[in-house]
Order: C-alpha cells, then structure tokens, then sequence
C-alpha cells in the first residue's frame, strides 16, 4: 500500500487540511469498527507507540494505538495552527510538523516566496524529510492553497519548487483555492499570477476551486433545506454542509461548509488509494491519463451528489441523475461549463454499490453531448472503489482536463493587468530582496502563454474527427 503526505500552507490551506482529517478520521471509523490499524488507514496515517513519548516508536499492525497525520502544517501567522492544536484534532498532529511564525506575509507573495522561504527552507526540507522517512512506499504529496494571500500563494510555491528538487519521482498534486473576484485582498491578482507561473513549471496536477463556486453551492443547499424541498430526503447536518459529529461539539466557522467541500473533494480522490474496489484508480494514473500536455495539467473537479442521501437504497434513476450532474455547471468547483468547452480527458471516480456496467453505460449516454479532442475521443479513465462515502450510497468526482478552465485565467490576467497598468502596489513587491520587475512580466508571459495553448485546443473544436492511420509494420 502506497503512502500519501498532505502539506497545509497558510489560513486557507490549514483550515481545508483541518477538515480534511477531520472527516478522514470519521471516514475510516465508519468503516474500520474493530479499531485494527489496517492498509487503508496507513495510507494517510501512522500508528505510534506514545506510551514513551511523541518519538515512539511506528506500530505496523494491530490495535491502533495513537494515530498521526502524515501532515506538514506551515503558516506564517500563530492564529490558525494554533486553533488546530486546542481543538479535536490536537493529538492528530506531530508537534514537530509544525513550522509557524507570528507576523504574516502582509497578502505579498515575495514575502512569502523570497524572505520566509529562505529563512525557513532548510526546516522545512527537514521535516519534509522525516515525514517521508516514516512513509514505505511514498507516492504523493498533497498541496493545500489559496492563490490570493501571501503565505499560501509565495510559501506555498516555494514549498512546491522545494519537493520537486527533493522528491522529483514523487507526485505533486496541488488544490488552490482561486480568489473571488469581489475578494478583499487587494494585491491577490499579483499574488494569483506571480503563483501561477510556479504551479505552470512545478506541479504535475493542479485541481483549481473557486471560492465563488464553493459559496455559490454551499447557499444553494442550505436554501434547499430551508426551503423544504429536499424534504426528509436529506440530512440537514451532512459530511459536506456541516461539522455535526466531530469528535467533539465545536461551533460551525463561516467557510467551514465551503472548506468540507474541498476536504470531499480530496477524500474521494484517494479512496481508490486508501478503500478496495472492483476498478482501482492509483493517483499516478491520473496524471498518467489525463495529462497530454506538461503545462496544461489543470484538472477542473465536480462532486455529486453535494448532500447527504438519507436513505440507502437509491434508485438507479438517481445513480444516472448523479453521472447527468457531474458535467452540469451547477456541480463544478469553478465558474465553469464543461459540457460546452473541449475536453482533452475526463476520469470518473465513482464510490459505492455501482457496476462497471453502470459505468459504460452513463458514458455512452453522456458522450454524444460532450466534445473531446479528434485525437482523444475515447478519453475516459474510471475508477470504482466498493466503500462509499460516510451517509452516502453512492457519490462521483468527475475530473476533467477541459478548456472550459481559460476563462478563470482570462479573467485573472485581466484583474492583474488592471493594476500592473498602473503600477499599483508594485513598490510593495519591488523592495523585497530578489523581486524584480521582471518576475511580474515573465510571470503574466507565462500565464498568457497558457491561455494562448487553450485557445489553440479550442480553435480545433467543431472539426472533422480525423482517425488516425494505422501504423505499418514491415514484415
């Protein structure tokens, strides 16, 4: 069984990580009942000895003893990692896995990239180190950040550069959370693009979420429920919506429901890794797949259903409802509509009770309305894993390599170009030592330059399909 580690960069990035162990945890105890340390629990987990201290030794089978996230927490203000450590999960985390610091990075990615990644580079490759000496078979690191801040935009990359010089067999999967355009940091347009251009050269798959999407879905549940329209159907304290049945009873944060969607997101993507299945997806064939191009490994991600289903026994019809809302635009993670843009390839990891017939079938019948490449029309990777989500009977991530993603970058360069026109805000940058002029010109040439491959896809889409020729082979 191969080994994950999630690496938290910032406010953002932590609160989404605490999440995410947070129903991990919750995840595994629905399964696992005997409380036996087992495959799937090591794939995000250690079991440690703490009967002599944290630095016990690693328990490889048996009872589960004390368990610790394979997790690097990094933030550069106390505030959020502290949270952390008061709340439930306090004993998840190793405290030598954390790396704080008090004053911030004042929303300036060069603060973040330049002065707190050189001064705090040689701990983090340290703690990087330990974590993956505790792992058997390391297969991929996990990246949690926001683009628009400071630390999650300029630390958060840096920590990315740094894993790629240090671990370059090993994957970088990286969820950045991309600013509204009503967002209240004013430099996040700098700090987005200035990101861009490193996530562009460093990572091997990026998953963007939109803060405007989240807000977007999170507002329709809860007018749903409040509406009564989903009747007794729906549990109103769901896995996605809510903390309710948390190890302890904690009062609700205001992005708690909107972070819970980025925490599914990601447990859905690694059940193949952690659960058994009649279909295995590992998460080095994701990249394998759905990649054709190295710059163009922007995965848009939907999730359905987005709410707990009271009752088990779901109806087929709802199982083909589930795979029709994964391409509708309602269901994507960013302002996006798939289903009218260009798909290069699309992987659908499907959780539950469901066929590989299931399967075959949903894609036959969603294939004639979706456009892929002429030279990828059979572009489909799946994925079946047999144990469902917690309160669900069944739920899909649909991943799609899709140039439905360009508007959000067009959008970005515009925001970026608004102020870089004026100089606005530049001096802030420019006094840091390493920031140059040029770090902002080559990082919106990079972004224009991605924007540009897209509409190079999109200008092919509506031709003939062409069959390639065979390939002759002299006897």
């Amino acid at each position: 069984m191969t080994q994950s580690v999630v690496v938290q960069v910032g406010q953002c990035g932590n609160q989404v990580g605490c999440r995410f162990w947070d129903l991990a945890l919750r995840e595994h105890a629905a399964v696992n009942k005997k409380g036996i340390y087992d495959e799937a629990l090591s794939s995000f987990f250690r079991n440690v000895d703490t009967r002599s201290g944290d630095n016990g030794p690693d328990i490889y089978r048996g009872k589960i003893c004390s368990l610790k996230a394979r997790a690097l927490l990094i933030d550069m203000e106390e505030g959020v990692v502290n949270e952390i450590l008061q709340g439930p999960l306090r004993d998840v985390f190793d405290s030598k896995q954390l790396i704080t610091d008090v004053s911030g990075s004042g929303n300036n990615w060069a603060v973040g990239h330049k002065i707190y990644g050189c001064q705090y580079r040689e701990s983090i490759m340290e703690k990087l180190r330990k974590t993956a000496e505790h792992c058997d078979c390391l297969q991929c690191f996990f990246i949690i950040h926001s683009m628009g801040g400071g630390t999650g935009s300029g630390l958060g990359t840096f920590v990315l550069n740094l894993l790629e010089e240090e671990f370059p067999e090993v994957y970088r999967f990286v969820t950045s959370v991309y600013p509204s355009g009503e967002d209240d940091v004013i430099t996040s347009p700098y700090n987005s693009v200035l990101a861009m251009k490193e996530l562009n050269e460093h990572a091997d798959c990026v998953l963007p979420i939109e803060n405007e999407s989240l807000f977007e879905i999170v507002n329709k549940i809860h007018q749903m429920i409040n509406s009564g329209k989903l009747g007794s159907a729906v549990k109103q304290n769901s896995l996605v919506t809510s903390s309710a049945g948390s190890a302890k009873r904690v009062p609700e944060k205001p992005f708690d429901a909107m972070n819970n969607i980025v925490a599914n997101l990601l447990l859905n993507l690694t059940s193949s890794a952690r659960f058994e299945g009649s279909l295995n997806m590992d998460l080095n064939e994701i990249s394998m797949n759905l990649v054709p191009f190295p710059r163009l490994h922007y995965l848009v991600s939907s999730l359905t259903p987005l709410y707990t289903l009271a009752d088990v026994n779901v109806p087929s019809r709802r199982l083909d409802q589930m795979f029709s809302d994964a391409f509708s635009r309602d269901h994507q993670l960013i302002q996006a509509d798939p289903k009218h843009s260009l798909y290069l390839a699309c992987a659908l990891l499907v959780r539950g009770n469901v066929q590989v017939s299931d399967l075959r079938r949903n894609i036959e019948r969603l294939k004639p309305s979706l456009h892929f490449v002429s030279w990828n029309q059979e572009g489909w990777k799946t994925g079946l894993c047999s144990v469902p989500p917690v309160g669900h009977s069944h739920s899909l991530l649909a991943l799609a390599n899709n140039t439905c993603v360009k508007p959000t970058f067009i959008e970005l360069k515009d925001r970026f170009m608004k102020l870089y026109k004026k100089k606005a805000h530049l001096h802030h940058y420019l006094q840091i030592d390493g920031m140059e002029q040029s770090c902002f010109s080559e990082a919106v040439s990079s972004l224009s330059d991605l924007i540009e491959e897209y509409n190079e896809l999109d200008a092919t889409k509506g031709g003939p399909r062409i069959d390639a020729s065979r390939l002759k082979i002299a006897v």
